[in-house]
């Protein structure tokens, strides 16, 4: 990537207030395709999903992977890494992409200066451009400026205080009215479920005191992002590892009208993935409208490591 795009692209990208401009002059990602089934290069469609397309990022920059969870603002996309670094990158006009740069996320939660001091697993972004991340270790949210440029808000919800260490908030979806869901990844409730809580707004603010809820993934599985689709629904990525079997991902959708307090909300099972598919650590998930189609996008998590890739898929939603 020439010096000059990447300026061009990251004006554009403050300019619409989505992320803020990233560190630039640094080793660039490289996108290159892949197919979806290596054993049948025809086979598109699995369950209620079909495939579009799918690229391998790559990049010699040590900022580069992890990729917990996925944002897109126009064009533009937010992938950020459990390191609290995120990438910026962008649709180009003949269909591929570029990348912006990276960026680091200008507060966070410790100062031990370890990972866990910025171990950000969710996030969702307003229609105004604010960011809002989900920390594990200290189970707290923080909510960003548009452009990422500064901290406007954090809070440890005390209805997250009793989650597991390590076990949330995974996945979070802003809702078109302003409410929020937030999802834990670890700790059983009674009835077999895994706690999810509802918030009447902006989760920073202590006034909006969530209600609880259960979540069933399908089995075997644990969500770990969520995002509003465009018929108000809520779609889950849900994900599945075992040494035994390798790593699945599954799609979830649920109506959040449904949601009652202590009460397990109904979910349906869209799609299930599995190897040989072409399916990574898919962490990521955002959602877009494309020509009156609803498209799913979704991002692995490589854990920086060299066994592991980065991934992403689009797929478009044929449930209706």
């Amino acid at each position: 990537m020439r010096w000059d795009k990447a300026v061009v692209a990251a004006m554009l990208w403050v300019g619409v207030g989505s992320a803020s401009a990233p560190q630039l002059a640094r080793p660039a990602v490289s996108f290159t395709r892949v197919q979806f089934d290596p054993t049948e290069p025809a086979h598109a469609r699995v369950g209620g999903l079909t495939f579009l397309g799918g690229w391998q990022l790559q990049s010699r920059d040590p900022l580069f992977g992890g990729y917990s969870s996925l944002a897109k603002h126009g064009d533009r996309f937010i992938a950020l890494s459990d390191f609290g670094v995120y990438l910026l990158f962008h649709r180009t006009a003949k269909g591929g992409f570029e990348s912006a740069g990276f960026g680091n996320l200008p507060d966070y939660p410790g100062r031990r200066g370890t990972k866990s001091d910025r171990d950000a697993e969710s996030m969702a972004i307003g229609p105004d451009g604010r960011v809002w991340v989900g920390f594990e270790q200290y189970q707290a949210i923080y909510r960003y400026t548009p452009g990422l440029l500064a901290l406007s808000a954090a809070s440890s919800p005390p209805a997250m205080k009793g989650w597991p260490l390590n076990g949330g908030p995974e996945a979070m979806a802003r809702l078109a009215d302003g409410r929020f869901i937030v999802f834990a990844e670890e700790g059983e409730r009674a009835d077999g479920s895994t706690e999810a809580l509802l918030f009447p707004g902006d989760p920073t603010d202590p006034r909006a005191v969530p209600i609880s809820f259960g979540y069933v993934a399908p089995d075997g599985y644990k969500a770990v992002d969520a995002q509003q689709l465009p018929d108000g629904r809520i779609a889950v990525l849900n994900r599945h590892f075992a040494i035994a079997d390798g790593l699945w991902s599954a799609m979830t959708v649920f109506d959040p009208a449904t949601i009652r307090p202590n009460k397990i909300v109904s979910s349906r099972l869209v799609a299930e993935l599995r190897p040989p598919l072409t399916i990574g650590n898919m962490e990521g998930l955002a959602v877009e409208a494309e020509a009156g189609r609803t498209i799913l996008w979704m991002i692995s998590d490589d854990g920086q490591t060299p066994i592991l890739r980065t991934l992403l898929l689009k797929f478009r939603l044929e449930d209706r």
